[in-house]
């Protein structure tokens, strides 16, 4: 038997012809379960989730894309890669006349210096060393952009990239070189000052440098001199990026960074100047 006083308005006040024991959590009203909407504690009717929503702020929503500020994506590193990638063919197609506007020849110095850095982005008809170069970029500046944030990255690499180039100049003055190898050291010289200071273990990491540097001095047509270079003034840059972490130090990291630079192009005009009296006397 059932009291009827228990089912007296067991109604859903939608549906009088439903019965239903489920009251609206906001209101008490009686709501089938048609009309139950589940709420953090119980259900809840329509017209009590109407004005829910009506009374929740509006915001608009907010698109995310690679090119945002706040997405992780690293998009200098692709950015690069597609860079290199078009001059590469580039350079296929205009049967070398890419090649030798942007290759870097160290007695050119002085006319078109901006050879010290576009040498970075073109490379030999070969497909293996464009492919190790964007492998190694894809790898390692993948990770450090992540890292060290998008312009901090951008400078690391171009800083890498003067560095490869200054060495040839002091070291090979007569040789003329392509490809992104020094600034591809920079970053494994970056990734290793890094991972030193935050206590990392560095084995594998010295093992792959040594191997590469090695390549560089028994391969011929390799630039090992762009390599050291790149490397050392990688290392240089992380340092500037540990020493100076803190937010309050941005001043002094833009100032280390201006440093190296300075450091770098002082060492152009004196070597450029070295190159041209060597040659005339």
């Amino acid at each position: 038997m059932t009291d009827a006083s228990q089912t007296e308005g067991s109604y859903c006040y939608r549906h009088p012809d439903r019965q239903s024991f489920v009251l609206c959590q906001r209101c008490g009203r009686t709501i089938c379960g048609e009309c139950q909407t589940p709420a953090a504690v119980g259900f809840h009717c329509p017209e009590c989730m109407k004005e829910a929503r009506a009374s929740m702020p509006r915001v608009k929503p907010r698109v995310v894309t690679a090119f945002s500020r706040s997405s992780n994506a690293p998009v200098v590193t692709y950015s690069i890669i597609a860079l290199c990638a078009l001059v590469w063919v580039a350079q296929l197609l205009s049967g070398g006349a890419v090649t030798q506007a942007l290759l870097y020849f160290p007695p050119w110095t002085a006319t078109e210096p901006w050879r010290l850095i576009t040498s970075a982005f073109v490379h030999s008809t070969s497909p293996f060393h464009i492919l190790f170069n964007m492998w190694a970029l894809w790898l390692f500046g993948s990770m450090l952009e992540r890292m060290l944030g998008r312009w901090r990255f951008l400078a690391l690499y171009l800083l890498s990239a003067l560095g490869g180039s200054v060495a040839v100049l002091w070291l090979s003055p007569l040789t003329p070189v392509v490809g992104a190898s020094g600034a591809v050291f920079g970053l494994f010289g970056a990734f290793f000052m890094i991972q030193r200071r935050l206590g990392g273990n560095s084995i594998q990491l010295i093992i792959v440098i040594g191997l590469n540097l090695a390549i560089g001095f028994i391969v011929p047509n390799i630039s090992w001199q762009g390599h050291v270079g790149g490397l050392l003034v990688g290392i240089a840059v992380a340092w500037v990026f540990v020493l100076t972490r803190s937010p309050r130090k941005r001043n002094a990291q833009l100032l280390g960074l201006g440093a190296i630079l300075a450091v770098l192009v002082a060492l152009a005009v004196l070597g450029d100047i070295t190159l041209i009296s060597r040659v005339l006397g």
